[in-house]
């Protein structure tokens, strides 16, 4: 998508210069930035469409630069670079205000592909508008949540997830579906971000006495409950 702009927050000069040429190569408008304090300042000056930000960055910790990032614009899509590869490390990273993630070290193809699939967003499709029990309501339009009347803050994936699965409630959505239709139709590589994003909407949007609304099939996909 030449012309839209690309923060790239990265304090390794060798990488950092590595997709710099990359990024600029396909036709983005990239700013580089080597450490947090810089990236926060540019992430307001520069107003990227996305933020490739490096975790390990040797000023702030890039989980605090995410949450900085996102809370002065939360349209902004943030991709993590990481060599943390540990699960709950990830899920901190998703919760601090990422999209995506991708850990180090990684193929350039891969993630030229995934910062397309981000810039892309395509809206998720039009769902009912509650459950069959009634407790979980969702508005597409607004993009908003409620269970049991009380608004669910839900990040962008996991909204997007939802109302896939509520768009066909009691039938099995594959992975390879919720892929395409949640991230973008050209992924590829892994699917765990899926997983995360998953683990995350149902600590959510169940509730301590019931089965999971959201059930996995292994090897096929998952399917939202309707009892």
């Amino acid at each position: 998508m030449p012309g839209e702009r690309i923060l790239l927050v990265e304090d390794d000069e060798r990488i950092g210069s590595t997709l710099l040429r990359a990024l600029e190569s396909t036709g983005y408008d990239v700013r580089w930035e080597r450490n947090g304090t810089e990236g926060i300042a540019a992430a307001g000056d520069h107003r990227p469409d996305l933020v490739l930000l490096d975790l390990g960055l040797p000023d702030i910790d890039g989980l605090d630069v995410c949450r900085a990032i996102r809370l002065a614009d939360d349209s902004v899509v943030i991709v993590m670079l990481t060599a943390r590869d540990e699960e709950l490390d990830i899920v901190v990273g998703l919760d601090a205000g990422a999209v995506d993630y991708i850990t180090k070290p990684f193929k350039l193809a891969e993630l030229l592909a995934r910062i397309r699939a981000q810039l892309r967003r395509a809206t998720p499709p039009r769902a009912s508008t509650a459950d069959a029990t009634g407790d979980l309501m969702i508005d597409t339009e607004a993009r908003r949540a409620w269970l049991n009347g009380t608004v669910i803050e839900l990040r962008a994936k996991e909204f997007d997830l939802l109302a896939r699965l509520l768009a066909d409630a009691g039938k099995v959505v594959s992975r390879e579906t919720l892929m395409s239709d949640v991230w973008d139709e050209h992924w590829f590589g892994s699917t765990k971000t899926l997983d995360f994003h998953i683990a995350a909407l149902r600590k959510k949007i169940d509730t301590d006495d019931q089965a999971s609304r959201i059930s996995t099939l292994r090897g096929v996909g998952f399917r939202y409950e309707t009892s």
